[in-house]
């Protein structure tokens, strides 16, 4: 390292959108749309060359047109839903997200029958022109996974159109309306508003459970003045779900779209969420534990997240949280350092907290090679830090994975948690290593139980209240039958170890991924534990294990999970490696004792 070069300050900015799109009233946009209609053009006139006997080398140049068009309409695409997350209450912004999505429906409509050709070809001639695909074998694959579900051409493009003003609008409908809802709370006689969610919801994180309280309270008041509206929005998402998935192609079950897209088979999740129920009794050991550290005769639910630190918690800088982050990165590895600094050298985050942004924190990876954009909520709580270190190891898990096509580098969504959760493990290392005192290093192990719990088994009965809803909702449910389903989950979840109040019954309202990716929360669950027995490995394996892990992350999407974790000698078939992964939970509870 160059001691002589001042360090580097990192303040809360704006990101940079710069290199997908200059403007949207640029001329370049206009060129850029212009030439993908070209493209698209282009390709339509080769659909008659879509024969079984085609040659390899015809099939990859057929290939390439694709690929082509697949970087021009993520650029697109990315830019109009990074400029919506910056300001979702932007006419601007919403017009020109409108406007590209209708653009680029068009398009995969005039394309569409690339895909129904691919998908309709003998198996031997298949594996023929897979053996010319290369890198984009895998992603042949996958679209041949989902043959015996897709439909004839004028089907699909009905489907298609259909979702840009129908379900893809419920989606930003919900959108729109939660990211301008404002709440107050009333702190040392002093009524704070507004704030925004996140803003909000670092009070349930303090050390005065009168606030923790006030804190789920207002989220729960606020989202409740849209109950009506919110339920039903969820309701037109589940029965558009089931209408298209399950009626009109064929699935085996609502939650079976979902695994077949994550190329995971139903079997093993079938396997991971019970082993999730079984092993609630670890977190039910933890909560009794913090209760008595909170001394407090038993924890409430609003209590799940409070702070064990004494006094006022302590609000990190942005520039301190930054460094403590790259330095747990470089301390396992200065490649794992050296990607997630590029999100900050070319000014690809947006870290403020203000209003009318998108709530929340993400990871944005548009292209191959082009760094990630990053989200979050900055507001200098403990908390955030972990939030840091979780989005931008996404941005290392695509970077590693910068070889590959923009059709393959993508983690399939099992995995797209791994880099994230290691990457909170590795800076919680760093922190217990620095911090002196004892009271310390148990409020940052509570601080990671906490987070554990709320990436593993919090997650794993969300998707077990997504499978019963969608159920109700086919057969005509009401808000207050999924209100009382998703409180008594909560019961079985807790057990005796928890006091729960019937107001978290409308939690549900405000978990935005079942409106968005039904049934995607268990990956964080998949993911979690994963990462568990990964971190495991490494505590074991030293050095060593470095390249391992950076061998798994370089995949990207190439490959299938199993043959994936298959190569690191992890077998998810079997419900042992799940248990497993609970009992390193268990460990690290027994660092309280």
């Amino acid at each position: 390292m160059d001691n002589s070069k001042a360090a580097a300050t990192y303040e809360k900015t704006k990101w940079a959108l710069t290199d997908l799109l200059v403007s949207p009233e640029a001329p370049e946009t206009e060129e850029i749309l212009s030439g993908l209609k070209s493209l698209v053009s282009e390709i339509v006139s080769r659909r008659d060359a879509l024969i079984e006997d085609m040659s390899g080398d015809d099939f990859t140049a057929f290939l390439r047109l694709i690929e082509k068009f697949a970087v021009e309409s993520n650029r697109l695409t990315a830019y109009s839903q990074l400029w919506f997350s910056e300001d979702t209450q932007s006419q601007s912004a919403l017009t020109f997200m409108g406007r590209i999505e209708q653009l680029l429906t068009d398009m995969y409509n005039e394309t569409l029958f690339w895909g129904l050709w691919w998908k309709s070809i003998g198996d031997e001639d298949a594996q023929r022109l897979m053996g010319h695909a290369g890198d984009l074998r895998y992603y042949l694959e996958r679209e041949r996974a989902f043959k015996k579900h897709t439909l004839t051409e004028p089907e699909e493009k009905i489907i298609n159109l259909k979702d840009v003003n129908g379900i893809n609008a419920v989606i930003t409908i919900y959108d729109m309306l939660t990211s301008k809802y404002e709440f107050g709370i009333e702190v040392d006689g002093q009524m704070i508003r507004p704030l925004t969610r996140d803003a909000l919801m670092s009070y349930v994180h303090h050390s005065n459970p009168v606030l923790r309280e006030a804190a789920y309270k207002e989220l729960f008041r606020v989202y409740c003045n849209d109950e009506i509206l919110l339920s039903q929005l969820y309701a037109y998402r589940v029965r558009d779900w089931a209408s298209e998935h399950v009626r009109i192609r064929n699935h085996d079950s609502a939650i079976s779209v979902r695994n077949l897209a994550n190329d995971i088979p139903n079997s093993v999740v079938d396997t991971l969420l019970p082993v999730c129920v079984e092993e609630s009794h670890v977190f039910q050991r933890y909560f009794n534990i913090k209760s008595r550290l909170l001394g407090l005769p038993k924890l409430r639910r609003y209590d799940i997240y409070a702070s064990v630190r004494r006094g006022d918690e302590h609000i990190i800088p942005y520039n301190t949280a930054v460094e403590t982050v790259l330095d747990s990165f470089n301390k396992f590895s200065p490649k794992f350092g050296a990607l997630a600094k590029r999100v900050f050298d070319e000014a690809r985050i947006d870290a403020e907290d203000r209003p009318n942004k998108r709530t929340g924190a993400f990871c944005y990876g548009v292209l191959p090679n082009m760094t990630p954009w990053v989200l979050m909520n900055y507001t200098g709580k403990p908390r955030q830090v972990a939030t840091l270190a979780h989005e931008l190891g996404h941005a290392v898990h695509a970077l590693a994975a910068a070889q590959h096509s923009v059709l393959t580098f993508h983690a399939p969504l099992p995995l797209a948690e791994t880099a994230s959760v290691f990457s909170e493990m590795l800076l919680t290392e760093r922190m217990l290593q620095e911090e002196g005192t004892q009271e310390a290093r148990t409020a940052l192990v509570c601080s990671a139980l906490d987070d554990i719990y709320a990436t593993v088994l919090r997650q794993a009965y969300f998707v077990l209240f997504e499978r019963e809803a969608h159920g109700l909702l086919a057969d005509g449910a009401n808000p207050g039958e999924l209100n009382t389903l998703y409180l008594n989950l909560m019961r079985r979840q807790f057990g005796d170890s928890v006091e729960l109040t019937d107001d978290f019954q409308h939690e549900w309202m405000a978990i935005p991924h079942i409106f968005h990716t039904p049934f995607y929360c268990y990956a964080y669950s998949f993911g979690e534990l994963l990462s568990l027995s990964l971190y495991n490995m490494y505590k074991e394996e030293g050095r060593g294990f470095v390249d391992k892990l950076l061998k798994i992350l370089s995949y990207g999407g190439s490959a299938s999970p199993q043959h994936i974790l298959n190569e690191a000698g992890i077998d998810i078939t079997d419900s042992r490696f799940w248990h497993g992964g609970f009992r390193v939970i268990d460990g690290f509870i027994d660092k309280l004792l």
